[in-house]
């Protein structure tokens, strides 16, 4: 992944937005959406242009490669959010099973 691209992908997940939310304000598909976020395709200008305008950035904002201690406090909050929320899905799902269990131990009886 590109710097230019995992700064996009730092930005939307700021916003919790997923990969369609974003394809959808930029009227792209969420595959072209993806490529841009990977590196894996070129950007021009005026999509540069619409991107910085979605996350209210300048267009010089959007494409400064440096991190400031705040780029990378908000990544570090992010990573750490992510992990609560993969542990929590994990409980839930639990939840979930016992819920069917013992849903299916009283209609047995």
């Amino acid at each position: 992944m590109n710097a230019l691209g995992k700064k996009i992908r730092l930005l939307r997940h700021g916003k919790g937005w997923s990969q369609e939310d974003v394809a959808k304000r930029l009227d792209i598909s969420i595959p072209a959406f993806s490529k841009i976020e990977t590196g894996i395709t070129d950007v021009n200008l005026s999509r540069l242009n619409q991107i910085s305008k979605l996350f209210g950035l300048s267009l010089v904002q959007l494409l400064s490669t440096t991190d400031s201690e705040e780029d990378r406090q908000a990544m570090g909050q992010i990573e750490d959010l992510n992990k609560q929320l993969q542990t929590r899905e994990a409980e839930v799902i639990e939840l979930q099973k016992k819920v069917i269990e013992l849903y299916e131990q009283l209609h047995k009886k």
